[in-house]
């Protein structure tokens, strides 16, 4: 039987994920939704060809979210989802990746629910899952990874942020790949706590732009992070994956992958 899904109504919010890039990779409903929006708040990650999917008419406001750039304040954001939803407006906050995976779509769910707001996510492939695709890894594996950790290497200010050798040793003991959102400008940090737990010739990847056509990485060890980043010239957004599913593509010289996400 089809399951039942609701409909997208005046006066209600839907938080959509556009995935970390390739617009071909948004899920049925993510279409839908986008659709039926009379009003999108649209990230800066988000790639344009994804609004090809809004109706005629529909009003776009792009409110930029990007790490190390001048960014539209969350209060404000807030505010126009809840004026808009007001006003009648069938409103879509449209995010990259998930809205749930350090999007602040948590954020954004309790203001609307605390305004008497009617909202719902629509999930999206993140890049963390996506740009290890991209090369033809797998985020587990039996042999080589039994989970995998999401973790953010930019701390909220006044944040003590990760216990770095922490998360290593408990990475090494469960054997966990570790995937590493917003660390590129950390990464010097990262590298010398996580070393603090784990060898310093396991395996990493650094993905940037993951699944868009001008997408780079490289494949090093973790005793090499920085500079790693630092030769390749890598910036955001990137992922940083570490761990032992990357062994195969390391021994391969970290050559142009053969499988892509698709």
């Amino acid at each position: 039987m089809k399951p039942s899904t609701p409909d997208f109504l005046p006066g209600t919010v839907t938080l959509v994920g556009a995935g970390p890039g390739d617009p071909e990779l948004l899920t049925l409903k993510a279409v839908r939704a986008i659709g039926a929006a009379t009003v999108l708040l649209v990230d800066d990650l988000v790639n344009e060809a994804v609004l090809d999917h809004a109706r005629p008419g529909a009003r776009i406001v792009h409110v930029g979210k990007r790490g190390g750039c001048k960014s539209t304040p969350q209060a404000f954001i807030d505010r126009l989802l809840v004026m808009a939803a007001r006003e009648g407006e069938v409103v879509v906050r449209v995010k990259g990746g998930d809205p749930f995976i350090f999007g602040r779509g948590g954020e954004e769910v309790e203001h609307l629910r605390a305004e008497g707001i009617a909202v719902q996510v629509v999930n999206g492939i993140t890049s963390g899952l996506a740009g290890l695709t991209a090369l033809g890894v797998p985020l587990t594996h039996r042999d080589h990874a039994h989970g995998v950790v999401f973790i953010t290497g930019h701390a909220k200010p006044g944040d003590a942020g990760t216990d770095w050798p922490a998360l290593a040793a408990t990475a090494r003991n469960a054997k966990l790949t570790l995937v590493i959102y917003m660390g590129v400008s950390g990464a010097t940090q990262i590298e010398q706590g996580l070393l603090a737990g784990l060898p310093a010739d396991t395996p990493l990847a650094v993905i940037q732009h993951a699944t868009l056509p001008h997408q780079r990485h490289t494949v090093s060890t973790l005793g090499d992070l920085r500079g790693c980043i630092e030769r390749e010239g890598l910036g955001s957004p990137s992922v940083i994956v570490v761990g032992d599913v990357l062994r195969g593509l390391r021994s391969l010289g970290a050559a142009e992958p053969a499988i892509r996400a698709a």
